[in-house]
């Protein structure tokens, strides 16, 4: 399926602009660039060495923010080329661009239909997700025909094991749907299991459900449905995920920011903090005492608590909290993309041959350049002892000639 909501920022034109071309008149092919960071480091270059130059913008960081600011300003301003071309040059140019604007609309239109149709087959998948829910939770077994289909050839029994699972079936007739199930799959989805601690575990045992639905604007909400648990009071934690209005370039749309539903956690029961006890000494009594504080900590909950994008105040922080926001958002499209629709593949672990296919492949090429390196330094240690003896031989011979 195609994904027609994607985190991807918007691109710019390499076409000669008035925002990359030089102001002076330069024929059409001409490939000037907008000055970049790495000119500026080689017209530092002419006057001061690098330790210098870094030396500088370490004592001085209003210097980095100076620059970086004239260089934002720089940003959509007329270089005056455009201007300097011939008025029937400077015509065809604005068709050009007239004719992209309508490339745009298109586009735009596309991304659109592809969404719609995307929803279309969402409402197909809904009532296969609702029956596997009825079999998870126990409400309801596979009809014979759907076990079937599920086995295949290569898991056909014969009637002597059929008979012995008939006769497991009744010992284990007091398990009802299949336990763990939810929790079973996140854990081999790489992605998700690297944030689920082992405290975590307990209350994610109570996920009876995991589910998805589209907004009436460009975005998608998570819900996670839980049974009655020692956590928290919510029988549904959603994340919402939200778009931009307007498309990006290309017609794509534009991630925005999420919002987690709060949790209402029991009494010292909330996993995303910690307690820790501390010393503290009376100034005026020399007594010390022992408090106790919450600190924050690591856990899947943290995932319903979504980093904000930063503001405009945030220059210095606005990289960490970006990366942040990717991670976040990639999250939320595997579990949309990867785990929703594949929940039983990643339940008994089939759906890692194919996350792991490529790593494995580039893993081998790895593994025999590493054992090619690893001959040829001991070739080289050879040769070095051998050389060693050599030398170790001839200096007794000459010992003994002396």
């Amino acid at each position: 399926m195609s994904e027609p909501i994607r985190n991807k920022k918007a691109d710019f034109p390499v076409a000669p602009t008035p925002q990359n071309t030089p102001a002076n008149n330069a024929p059409i092919s001409s490939h000037a660039q907008q000055p970049g960071i790495a000119s500026i480091k080689e017209a530092l270059s002419e006057s001061l060495d690098h330790a210098t130059a870094a030396s500088l913008f370490a004592r001085n960081p209003g210097l980095v923010s100076m620059i970086q600011g004239k260089l934002g300003s720089l940003v959509g301003r007329s270089s005056g080329y455009i201007e300097s071309l011939p008025v029937s040059v400077r015509r065809r140019v604005a068709g050009l661009k007239g004719i992209q604007k309508e490339h745009a609309k298109l586009e735009a239109q596309f991304q659109e239909e592809v969404l719609e149709l995307e929803k279309k087959y969402f409402a197909k998948f809904t009532p296969l997700y609702q029956r596997r829910s009825t079999i998870v939770n126990g409400a309801a077994e596979p009809t014979d025909g759907e076990v079937e289909a599920g086995q295949g050839d290569e898991e056909d029994v014969d009637s002597k094991d059929e008979a012995e699972a008939t006769k497991e079936e009744d010992q284990e007739s007091q398990i009802a749907g299949i336990p763990e199930f939810w929790l079973s799959a996140m854990k081999n989805q790489i992605s998700l299991a690297e944030m689920i601690t082992e405290r975590d575990e307990e209350a994610l045992k109570h996920l009876i459900d995991i589910r998805m639905e589209y907004l009436d604007r460009p975005g998608f909400r998570l819900i996670f449905e839980f049974s009655e648990n020692a956590y928290f009071t919510n029988k549904t934690i959603s994340k919402t995920y939200y778009y931009k209005e307007e498309n990006g370039y290309g017609g794509d749309f534009i991630y925005d920011h999420a919002e987690g539903t709060k949790i209402d956690w029991k009494a010292d029961k909330d996993l995303t903090v910690r307690i820790e006890s501390k010393k503290q000494r009376n100034k005026n009594t020399k007594q010390t005492r022992i408090v106790k504080i919450t600190v924050p900590t690591e856990s899947f909950f943290n995932f319903f608590s979504p980093p904000q994008p930063p503001t405009d105040d945030d220059d210095t922080v606005a990289t960490d909290i970006e990366e942040r926001l990717e991670l976040d958002y990639q999250l939320g499209e595997d579990i949309k993309e990867k785990l929703i629709p594949r929940a039983i593949d990643w339940f008994t672990g089939e759906a890692l041959q194919f996350e792991e296919l490529g790593d494995d492949m580039d893993a081998d090429e790895y593994d025999d350049e590493d054992d090619e390196d690893e001959d040829e330094d001991d070739e080289d240690d050879d040769d070095e002892r051998r050389s060693d003896r050599d030398v170790d031989d001839d200096s007794d011979e000459e010992v003994r000639i002396c």
